[in-house]
Order: structure tokens, then sequence, then C-alpha cells
């Protein structure tokens, strides 16, 4: 089974809430609840591979990582 793969940017400030930020299926605008994959690409950014259960869209998100400033 072969799916089409987009790269969609975002950004998550932190603090996140838990669960506050899930992604949707931009063909059928299905909520997904967990990746399939993660990758660390560097230090500060970390890409999810995604897979739509109700339409079967693949797609990947990259998050930047904003490191907290020491207080």
């Amino acid at each position: 089974m072969s799916a089409a793969t987009d790269v969609l940017p975002r950004s998550v400030p932190r603090p996140a809430q838990r669960g506050s930020d899930r992604p949707t299926c931009p063909v059928c605008a299905d909520t997904m609840i967990a990746a399939e994959a993660s990758a660390l690409l560097a230090e500060e950014s970390i890409s999810y591979l995604w897979s739509c259960d109700t339409c079967g869209y693949g797609f990947v998100t990259k998050y930047e990582i904003h490191k907290l400033a020491p207080h």
C-alpha cells in the first residue's frame, strides 16, 4: 500500500498541554491520535509520520523545539 506524503510544518510553544495540538488529516479532516513513527532531525527539530485510519492518507509533521531560558 502506497500513500502520498506531505510535510506539514508546525511549531509548538512550550510548555505544550497534552493532546492540545493533535493534527487532522488534510484529506478527510479526521483527528489523529498517535503518530506511526518519529525521528529526531536535529537538536531542535522532530518529525512525525501520520497515517489516517479513515482514508489512508499519509503525511509528515515537523515540530520545532524551543528551549526554555534558564530562570
